[in-house]
């Protein structure tokens, strides 16, 4: 799954433009590198995600065939710091 749709169905962040953005300012990082929005996750990655007051790191535990319900999301990823 991309890192833009992934950010979106797991709610890290609202909107799939927003995460596009964010990726294209250099602020988000995947096992450590600069990460594009086409970036394909898998399972085990460590997504950084430079927010302007905060750093969020989390890994993905899962990925999900298609969209998922706000209860379930949380569940795609564990909040590392």
């Amino acid at each position: 799954m991309r890192l833009d749709k992934f950010l979106k169905v797991s709610r890290l962040i609202k909107r799939r433009t927003v995460a596009n953005e964010v990726s294209d300012m250099g602020r988000i990082l995947v096992n450590g590198n600069q990460a594009k929005a086409a970036k394909q996750l898998k399972e085990g990655d460590i997504i950084e995600i430079e927010y302007a007051n905060r750093k969020v790191c989390a890994k993905v535990l899962r990925i999900p065939q298609n969209n998922v319900s706000v209860q379930e999301a949380p569940t795609l990823y564990e909040i590392i710091e």
